[in-house]
């Protein structure tokens, strides 16, 4: 866990940071509302969420703002957004559960070992497997976006017809089946790669288990 705050800890980048996990209520709200305005508008603070992601990585590497509070809540913040539109959408019946149920174990398991690695001063290794996980979970993201905004539309006009053939082709299930995929895979080369902060962290925990009931 991030420690006292630096001079770096209310940064820009670590502002946007914070707006982004403040942002992602507002997300999930508005998917829930049955109206095209309120679609819309959750795909637009969607997309403004994702770009503070995008700009405040590029702020901190262009200005040098590095702090710990921001190595922490920087991945917690796109998580939280992630997960959250992934649940909205699971329950409203365009995946199964068990594909979302794969994606929070992996990201809840990959945040813990994050954490510990901070708090012992360290990094922990990011496999390439899991850059190209996190992109197409973002690309799967955007195209379940889009198709449920065409549910707005008249169901006998141009959309409604789009909407209708990607269902044909069960594109948004068999997409987030792909990501629950490289999921799984991802999270197996983290566990390969960090293995010894693992068993770190296993002792770690075991000695806090036998000192608490001694």
């Amino acid at each position: 866990m991030p420690g006292r705050m630096d001079r770096h800890d209310m940064s820009l980048p670590n502002q946007l940071t914070l707006l982004r996990i403040l942002l992602t209520p507002f997300v999930v709200w508005l998917l829930f509302l049955d109206t095209a305005a309120a679609q819309i508008g959750a795909f637009t603070v969607f997309i403004l969420a994702s770009l503070t992601d995008w700009y405040d990585g590029y702020t901190a590497r262009k200005y040098g703002y590095v702090s710990t509070w921001g190595k922490f809540f920087d991945p917690l913040a796109d998580k939280i957004l992630v997960t959250s539109v992934l649940v909205a959408f699971c329950v409203q019946g365009y995946f199964p559960v068990w594909m979302v149920v794969v994606i929070v174990v992996r990201d809840t398991f990959i945040t813990t070992l994050r954490s510990y690695a901070i708090f012992k001063g360290r990094c922990i290794n990011t496999s390439y497997l899991a850059k190209i996980k996190t992109f197409v979970q973002m690309g799967v993201i955007y195209v379940t976006f889009i198709y449920h905004l065409l549910e707005f539309f008249q169901p006998g006009g141009i959309a409604g017809g789009v909407r209708e053939q990607l269902n044909t082709w069960s594109l948004v299930p068999v997409a987030m089946g792909t990501v629950a995929v490289l999921t799984i895979i991802s999270g197996c080369a983290y566990i390969h790669v960090n293995r010894d902060y693992i068993r770190e962290l296993i002792s770690e925990v075991l000695r806090i288990f036998q000192t608490s009931d001694s």
